[in-house]
């Protein structure tokens, strides 16, 4: 049986990208899956944009908040409403490439996978290719994987069982919410790399790209970081002290410099060549290990 996967899309005032985003999923190979809109109390025409695409499909359904709550709320409502096994988060303003849900979903095959994350295309506001997001790449993940700097990111898909195991995204947070997301989801079993771009990410100005959004996104992945050290029971790294309580973004981000550094990368290749698989991750966290900052949404 062809597993279902739940395309959902946390919308807020993008109705005038909207039309990207439609035409990547109905073009999309794969064809079991269902796409969540919720619109977080959108303040211009979006909402009508979106229904005029969607009207006549039932694949499409759209909810609404009765006022803004922000990213992390409005994303932890579309899988309320997720009826896939499967599920990966679609920005209103970016795209997938036409293999995206079929190239996810065939890694789930495996039963012991329960997250898979591909390569992104960084757009422009057209949706023109850039450039491909070089950070994204094959990981050890253990008791000290932070994903900082960014490694994984879209298209990150997940098995809709495993989410409801963590504590759920963080509904206060509005930034870095895609990151609370994976780092929760690792925590949780072994996740597949899929080397091939599936996401096409837009550059706009109305994006979290602006220097002053850039800031905002730092500091709110310092306490999603901070957070997950706790959640994990982690009192020291490198000897350092982690603070009882977060005060300073720059104070996390100093306890895990050493992951940015020359020898933390050669020792990874090495560990990746020592487990001589694509599926990488260290059961149960049984060993240790310049972000760019404008994408973590």
């Amino acid at each position: 049986m062809m597993k279902k996967i739940s395309v959902l899309i946390a919308h807020y005032n993008n109705g005038k990208f909207f039309e990207d985003c439609y035409l990547s999923l109905i073009h999309q190979t794969y064809t079991n899956w269902e796409a969540i809109i919720v619109d977080d109390a959108s303040t211009d025409n979006s909402l009508e944009i979106i229904e005029s695409f969607i009207q006549n499909d039932t694949r499409f359904r759209l909810y609404k908040n009765s006022e803004n709550k922000g990213c992390g709320f409005t994303k932890g409502v579309c899988m309320e409403y997720a009826a896939g096994d499967i599920c990966g988060y679609l920005d209103p303003d970016d795209a997938l490439l036409p293999e995206a849900l079929e190239k996810s979903v065939e890694k789930f095959e495996d039963n012991n996978i329960i997250a898979a994350y591909s390569k992104m295309l960084m757009c422009d506001e057209n949706l023109s290719p850039k450039y491909i997001y070089g950070g994204t790449k094959p990981i050890c993940n253990d008791l000290y994987f932070f994903n900082c700097p960014i490694q994984v990111a879209h298209f990150f898909t997940f098995r809709k069982d495993v989410y409801f195991k963590t504590p759920g995204i963080n509904p206060d947070l509005k930034r870095a919410v895609d990151q609370d997301l994976y780092l929760k989801i690792l925590e949780l079993g072994r996740v597949a790399y899929i080397d091939e771009v599936l996401y096409k990410y837009r550059l706009h100005s109305a994006g979290i790209s602006q220097q002053s959004t850039k800031q905002s996104a730092k500091d709110s992945f310092a306490s999603v970081i901070f957070e997950t050290m706790q959640r994990r029971g982690i009192k020291k790294i490198k000897n350092h002290e982690v603070p009882e309580n977060y005060t300073n973004p720059e104070e996390i981000y100093d306890l895990i410099h050493y992951q940015s550094g020359l020898l933390y990368r050669i020792e990874t290749k090495f560990r990746l060549l020592f487990y001589h698989t694509n599926i990488l991750i260290l059961p149960s966290f049984l060993s240790l290990q310049n972000t760019d900052f404008s994408f973590i949404l």
